[in-house]
């Protein structure tokens, strides 16, 4: 027989919740990411401190001007630097902002060096002006014969085998850059002698930085100020005679150059970084080490020239033409003849400015290329600068209007590191490493069993508690709670693979706080449930009057902790993001399971003679002593307490 109309019909929402699970393990076990056995499927995505890994802070250091770093800034470094990191293949990193200076990169189930993910990395393209040897004068215009300590780079066009590397090496770059026959204007680029893709030792990653000093104590004067400081720590007589040069002097010829060029031996790193470009080039005394130790965002201005150091020898570089973000795409491949390359794409305005920039090195227009910067080949050259250093300066034997490849002595990890430099390597804010941790899978797996420990123990003792307090209604209690649990396990392992979300002690923490706001509205309902029944109404009756009124409460009071939970995440970072997002998911299931569980299945044990008994029911006094037989009230209505 139908129900009478206006009667709840819990078989409904108990489909309801069927489908619900169906479907959503249907996802655990076949979804996206599904893979291994059984088990591996239904691991959730599991946090660093759960599982171990590695945690790496980045500090941002202040611009030249002494300024700190704009949060716009700083929330794109963070955005280029996720994108390194998952360049490695690593897509559970997580990298977020701290304070307005810090950038905390964690890294779940790996235990591997992250600090240069960090590395500035200003990326421009620049064309060589002049260059100098290695004592500082002026480099001779015809190749050297001496050999270097690194072999000349090789080049090869996309697709084509690799010419001939030269026979001897000198201390000038002998990498270049030629049109592939097959492409009409493809080309290559090899890195130079001596600066191979991984940096030189004169121009380390950890000379680029700036030093514990210069980190620790900021200044706060503009570079005019600061230039005037220099001035007088030199001397006027030193300024002098190095504002005069026209070019790099030579020391063997004029001994009392060199006693009056003498202070700029002394100065800083971060002195020297303030000096007019021109004298930075032209100065013999200063040296490549002082140079390759500026601050890293030394030459981070494109409109202006700049002076960087390859295999010992200072070069004096144009204008960037070609810029980090004007490249499109780098990626490490394997050639014809199985050596590792870069390739690189550039997009639709980028190539624009590339072929210009090769056209004008190649026919020597614009600012002109000294023979001093001219390749073995009487070319051109144009450096690639990474912040200080100069990763390749290949000679350009064509106008390149197509893709360009970098050759050299690359093997895979070399390859791949220049590869994502090159794609992400415009990067607004110098960083300075400030703490790597390494956490073991030893005590992540502590962490974790302590964890589930804490809310297997939490969800006992609220189950003890509603046997206890509630006896029959103890049941609806265990079994919404592990409905529950259910839920969001799968949602967990769902959300892992879809949108990355990964479980940590923070997070078991949320969900712990939940089982807390679930019991709250265990106790709403059956405490309204007594009133109703105290007031003389009987069981099956009480129930659908007793949801009606505690429902508005219900929603409300999770209404108030999702709301809480929303804003909680909003406003954190790292750990307390994942608490906000557990307590928040927790929050929406538990009432997914009050509507399509808990009411139908009181709706449903209402209808019992169980539900009757005050001792097995846990009503108590509340439920009016009845007649097991006729099933009617002897005292209708009960006073209350």
């Amino acid at each position: 027989m139908a129900p009478p109309q206006g009667q709840m019909r819990p078989g409904r929402q108990l489909a309801v919740l069927g489908f619900i699970f169906v479907v959503l393990y249907l996802l655990v076990f076949f979804s996206g990411g599904a893979s291994g056995g059984w088990k591996d499927r239904l691991e959730p995505r599991l946090g660093l401190d759960l599982i171990g890994g590695t945690r790496l802070t980045l500090e941002a250091t202040n611009t030249v001007d002494g300024k700190p770093p704009t949060a716009d800034n700083l929330e794109e470094a963070r955005q280029i630097i996720e994108s390194r990191v998952n360049a490695y293949g690593v897509a559970e990193a997580e990298v977020v902002t701290e304070g307005n200076r810090n950038i905390v990169i964690s890294l779940p189930g790996q235990n591997r060096d992250l600090t240069d993910v960090g590395s500035a990395a200003e990326l421009r393209f620049r064309k060589v002006l002049k260059a100098t040897d290695g004592s500082g004068a002026a480099a001779a215009p015809a190749p050297s014969p001496s050999a270097s300590a690194a072999p000349p780079g090789s080049v090869k066009p996309s697709g084509s085998a690799s010419p001939k590397p030269s026979g001897s090496a000198s201390p000038k770059p002998s990498a270049k850059v030629t049109a592939s026959p097959s492409a009409g204007g493809q080309g290559g680029m090899a890195p130079a002698p001596g600066a191979s893709a991984t940096p030189t030792p004169s121009a380390s990653p950890s000379a680029a930085a700036p030093s514990p000093s210069a980190s620790a104590e900021p200044v706060p004067q503009s570079i005019e100020q600061q230039r005037q400081a220099v001035q007088q720590k030199v001397g006027a007589a030193a300024w002098a005679a190095a504002s005069g040069l026209q070019a790099p002097a030579d020391l063997a010829a004029d001994p009392s150059l060199a006693d009056k060029l003498k202070p700029f031996g002394t100065l800083s790193p971060q002195e020297i970084a303030v000096l007019p470009v021109e004298m930075q080039f032209n100065v013999p005394t200063i040296t490549c080490a002082q140079l390759d130790k500026r601050p890293a965002a030394s030459i981070k201005d494109p409109k202006q020239k700049a002076v960087a150091c390859e295999a010992g020898a200072k070069n004096l570089l144009d204008v960037a033409k070609v810029e980090g973000t004007d490249v499109k795409n780098a990626s490490a491949q394997l050639d014809q003849t199985s050596s590792w390359v870069v390739s690189l794409n550039f997009t639709g305005k980028g190539q624009e400015k590339w072929t210009a920039l090769t056209r004008e090195s190649f026919n020597n227009e614009g600012q002109a290329c000294d023979q001093t910067a001219l390749g073995q080949d009487g070319k051109c050259r144009v450096a690639v600068v990474l912040d200080n250093e100069i990763v390749s300066s290949p000679e350009i034997q064509g106008v390149l209007t197509g893709d360009s490849q970098i050759t050299g002595s690359f093997d895979n990890r070399s390859a791949n590191a220049l590869a994502s430099q090159l794609r992400y390597g415009a990067l607004p804010v110098t960083f300075v490493p400030q703490e790597q941790q390494n956490v073991t899978a030893t005590l992540g797996d502590s962490h974790l069993k302590a964890g589930l420990l804490a809310a297997g123990i939490g969800m006992l003792l609220v189950i003890i508690y509603s046997f206890f307090y509630y006896r029959l209604l103890g049941s609806v209690i265990f079994l919404s709670l592990v409905l529950s649990a259910l839920l969001v396990f799968g949602a967990l392992v769902v959300l892992g693979r879809s949108i990355g979300f990964t479980l940590t002690l923070a997070g078991i923490a949320g969900m712990i706080v939940s089982l807390g706001v679930a019991a709250d509205s265990f106790v709403i309902y059956f405490e309204r449930l007594k009133d109703e029944i105290r007031e003389g109404r009987s069981p099956r009756s009480a129930v659908p009057r007793a949801w009606i009124r505690a429902r508005r409460t219900i929603i409300s009071a999770n209404a108030i902790t999702l709301m809480s939970a929303v804003v909680l995440y909003i406003v954190s970072v790292g750990a307390v993001k994942g608490f906000a997002f557990a307590l928040g998911l927790a929050t929406v299931l538990d009432l997914v399971v009050v509507f399509l569980f808990r009411h139908p299945i009181m709706t449903m044990f209402a209808r019992t003679r169980a539900f009757l008994s005050p001792r097995v029911s846990g009503l108590g006094r509340a439920l009016p002593a009845r007649s097991a037989e006729s099933g009617t009230a002897r005292n209708p209505r009960v006073k209350e307490a």
